[in-house]
């Protein structure tokens, strides 16, 4: 994978999850604006306040509370320095810092703050990256006051992964069924499907962590949907990495194939991904609940 002297957290962030193409990146923020609207709806610091946004990335959820919530303060939160960094930046730039706080913390450590100190807590996408989810609620429900609100968002990925042999990336591809095995091979190194975290829970298993760390009132929404591939040419298909610990399809091609190989792959299947002969199916859930 690329190493341009950021983290792998900051590189995918920024750039390789949506590979370079701002046609994907705005079609991203179509998906990703709504969620951040639907996880600052289950909270309230309408009086003040404090959020604590743990992953806060790119800054999506806390910028959107900070605009949301015009006397609240927000602390960002995240394990990568360079993605603190430029959250910081954006908030001076939109002159906000006075209401910023930004701490380096994992979601299943957060000894750094005190018990019931903050007023709500959310998270997008984060413990898709963590073992320790159990632990992660009991901080949750540790550093929130009596009454304080939980609202997060989470790929409940073990819904479409793995997929069956027949296809990869949604695409049909049983004519080279045995190239696609080589390829599927490499993510399988990296993230095995039965143990990585982003695949060992579901939706239920969301609302059990909340239960056993003490939270009173629990709700969980999941969302389903299957529908054709987005529109994205295959430069972008190739270039873009699912999560940041994974190659892109053209590093696991590269990793996986002679050059032959490579040539048979991509004669059958880019005329599939050009013209949408595929099915994305993808599932998530909202889960918000008060201690």
């Amino acid at each position: 994978m690329k190493n341009s002297g950021q983290d792998i957290w900051s590189q995918w962030l920024l750039n390789r999850r949506f590979g370079g193409d701002p046609e994907r990146l705005s079609y991203m923020l179509d998906f990703l604006y709504p969620v951040r609207d639907k996880v600052l709806s289950r909270i309230n610091l309408d009086d003040g306040g404090t959020l604590l946004d743990i992953g806060s990335g790119d800054g999506l959820i806390a910028f959107g509370a900070l605009e949301e919530f015009e006397t609240c303060r927000v602390i960002f939160s995240d394990i990568s320095d360079d993605l603190l960094n430029h959250a910081h930046a954006l908030a001076r730039n939109m002159k906000l810092q006075h209401r910023c706080e930004f701490v380096r913390a994992s979601a299943d450590d957060l000894s750094m703050f005190e018990d019931e100190s903050v007023n709500a807590v959310t998270t997008r996408s984060v413990l898709i990256y963590v073992s320790a989810k159990q632990q992660s609620f009991k901080e949750f429900q540790r550093v929130l006051k009596p009454g304080g609100q939980l609202s997060i968002f989470e790929p409940i990925n073990r819904f479409a992964y793995p997929e069956p042999e027949d296809r990869f990336a949604g695409y049909p591809i049983m004519p080279i069924v045995e190239l696609a095995q080589k390829l599927k091979a490499v993510y399988r190194r990296i993230q095995p499907p039965d143990t990585d975290p982003m695949t060992d829970f579901d939706e239920r298993d969301l609302m059990i962590y909340a239960e056993k760390a003490g939270f009173s009132t629990i709700n969980v929404e999941l969302q389903i949907e299957v529908k054709p591939p987005e529109n994205t040419d295959w430069g972008t298909f190739l270039h873009a990495a699912g999560n940041p610990k994974i190659p892109s399809i053209e590093e696991a091609m590269q990793q996986a194939f002679t050059l032959g190989e490579t040539e048979t792959f991509t004669s059958y299947l880019r005329p599939l991904v050009e013209s949408r002969q595929g099915i994305h199916r993808s599932a998530v859930a909202y889960l918000w609940a008060v201690k």
